[in-house]
Parts: structure tokens; C-alpha cells; sequence
């Protein structure tokens, strides 16, 4: 029986189901949960700030109510905030494993990161490869999923959503996931599609606290999310030959510029007409907003999530004007520019 371990944050899971664990991400546990505030509010008694990260505090809940013992934390890569969350993990006594993703996405070192993990979990990289081919066939439905919801307007903005972010640990059960996966494009496929006059949006960063209220409240505007860029990003859509070429292809760890030149042939292909952009308070990578905003030629709105769960009345009267505003522009201003990106 496979040993559960929590993870921070997409990683390679294939080491360390070769190395007889259970990937379980902690980020889907506590937004998945009908009890998140109780699980902020475990954390903040126990001395975390108000304004730390919700997530954070979300992912210390988690540990503490459902009993995790071992957790793999991503120091480099993610979020600033994962350090000190390790070392208060550390003081209740849980086992916590560090990773770090290179701080560039290079293969030599990503080979060097992954054969380090693989040694401390006693497998190896190249068990670790067999998991990544019984792996491919999950990742491949994902991404057919997303076909459907881009292509031909089959799948919502939130079952594209849901679809996507469990690929970062497929629920625990990776057969369990194809099975789900091939119901849903099964039914899809044989759905109308969605009316062509709707507008098409983008979404971009960090999965929302509130996914649920604001997809469906977007469709109930005349709008849908086409294209989920982080949540696209944990089906690995560019596997490459090998895992260290896989998780260099993974844009998330690395520089926001690699997620730029993601992002802009996704939003000409997927035929964008805005942007929104969600961003986490008090997390560092809201400063984001300013490199999003000078690459990406097309309407933005960048909306705040803190620990609300839903979509407040304020944010969605933003969202209404963002749409009404995309209603009244000319089809041909939803093109992408084409600015250089280094």
C-alpha cells in the first residue's frame, strides 16, 4: 500500500510514485474542502499572520486535520512563504523533504535535481521514467479536454478548470482519473456547443480560492474562459523526451518571461478576446501584473483573491464591467501582439 505525501505544489510525482508514495496535493485538499475557513482559521491560532497567504495557511490546515505526516515542499519555484512553512511543519514533528527547481530551465541541473530527489526516496530515475509512460495516457485526456473546451466549445471554463489543476496529483489514482476524464469527453462530445457569439477569455495565474462562482458567474455574463494557463500547465502539455525535459518545459518555477511566450501563441490560437488575471494578496507574483501587462496587447482585468471563497459583490461587478466593456470593442482589436520577449 502506497504511503501518502503531501506535496506544495505540482512537482515530479512520477519520483515518488516510484518511490511507493502517493502524491497528494495539498492545494486541491483545502480548496476542495467545505470546511476552508476552519482550516485558516487552524492556522492563524496557531500563530500564522492574517496576511500570510491563505493558501499557505489553507496547506497548514490540511496537515493538521487530516493527519499528514510527509510532506515534499517546494522551496525554489514556487512560493516564497513554503520555507517557513517547512520549518513550522518541522516543529510539529512532520517529515518534510525539500525540492528546489533550478532556478533556470535547464536540463543538466533539472537531471541533477531529479536524481537527487530519486536518492533520497531510494528509487530511481529510471523507475521514475516507467511511471512517467503509465502516466502519458492521464495527461493525454487532460489535454483533450482542453481541446474540446478551445476548439469546439464542448467543455466549460470550470470542468477545463477541475480537469486540469488535478493533474498535479491525479486525485491520488491515475486510472481512477482516465476513467473520469474519458466519461467527461465522452459526454462532451456529444453536447451542442457553446453559442459563437460569446466572448472568449483567458485566464492566467494562480488557480482562484473562488473557481466555482467566478467561471459560472463569467458564462452567465456572455463570456467563457477559453484558455487556463497555470491549470494547462499541470497536464504538462510539452512532455519533451525525458522528466528532466518535461519539468524545463514546465513554465510555472521559472521566469515569467518563459510563461509569456506560453501564454501569447495560446491567446492568437484560442482566439482571445481579454484577459483575466488572478493574482493571490500578499503573494509576490501579483508584481506579475506589470510584465503580463506590457506583453500581452489585449483587454486585462487583474482580480484579487484573499480568503473570501466566493466571488464578493465588488469583484463581481468588476468582472460584469470587464465583460460589457469586451461587448462593445470591435472583433478585429482581439488580436496579441507580437512584442519580443527575452
Amino acid at each position: 500500500m502506497s504511503k501518502t505525501i503531501g506535496i506544495t505544489t505540482t512537482v515530479p510525482i512520477e519520483v515518488l510514485m516510484a518511490a511507493g508514495y502517493m502524491p497528494v496535493d495539498l492545494n486541491n485538499v483545502f480548496i476542495g474542502s467545505t470546511e476552508r475557513e476552519r482550516l485558516v482559521n487552524i492556522a492563524e491560532r496557531a500563530g500564522f499572520p492574517q496576511n500570510c497567504c491563505t493558501w499557505i495557511k489553507g496547506i497548514y490546515g490540511v496537515c493538521m486535520e487530516h493527519g499528514i505526516e510527509t510532506v515534499l515542499c517546494v522551496t525554489s519555484g514556487d512560493c516564497s512563504n513554503t520555507v517557513m512553512l517547512m520549518e513550522v511543519l518541522k516543529l510539529r514533528g512532520l517529515e518534510v523533504l525539500p525540492f528546489a527547481y533550478p532556478d533556470q530551465p535547464d536540463a543538466g541541473l533539472m537531471q541533477r535535481a531529479l536524481e537527487a530527489l530519486a536518492g533520497r526516496l531510494g528509487t530511481t530515475l529510471a523507475r521514475a521514467e516507467e511511471v512517467r509512460t503509465e502516466l502519458e495516457e492521464a495527461r493525454r485526456l487532460a489535454l483533450e479536454v482542453d481541446e474540446l473546451t478551445w476548439r469546439d466549445g464542448v467543455v466549460s471554463g470550470l470542468e477545463n478548470h477541475l480537469s486540469l489543476v488535478t493533474a498535479s496529483d491525479f486525485s491520488g489514482d491515475y486510472e481512477e482519473y482516465e476513467r473520469r476524464m474519458g466519461k467527461l469527453l465522452t459526454q462532451a462530445r456529444n453536447r451542442k456547443p457553446y453559442p459563437d457569439n460569446l466572448l472568449r477569455l483567458a485566464y492566467i495565474g494562480v488557480p482562484p480560492v473562488f473557481p466555482g462562482d467566478l467561471y459560472q458567474y463569467i458564462e452567465r455574463n456572455g463570456a467563457r474562459v477559453v484558455f487556463n494557463e497555470v491549470q494547462r500547465q499541470f497536464a504538462m502539455p510539452s512532455p519533451g523526451r525525458s522528466l528532466s525535459e518535461q519539468y524545463c518545459n514546465y513554465t510555472y518555477p521559472y521566469s515569467i518571461f518563459g510563461r509569456v511566450n506560453d501564454i501569447l501563441p495560446q491567446l492568437r490560437q484560442r482566439r482571445v478576446d481579454g484577459v483575466i488575471h488572478y493574482v493571490q494578496a500578499f503573494c509576490h507574483r501579483g508584481i506579475g501584473d506589470i510584465v503580463f501587462r506590457n506583453a500581452i496587447d489585449l483587454p486585462m482585468l487583474t482580480l484579487e483573491g484573499n480568503n473570501d471563497f466566493v466571488l464578493n459583490q465588488h469583484l463581481r461587478t468588476r468582472v460584469e464591467a470587464f465583460i460589457d466593456m469586451l461587448k462593445r470593442r470591435s472583433a478585429a482589436t482581439s488580436g496579441v501582439s507580437a512584442k519580443p520577449v527575452t
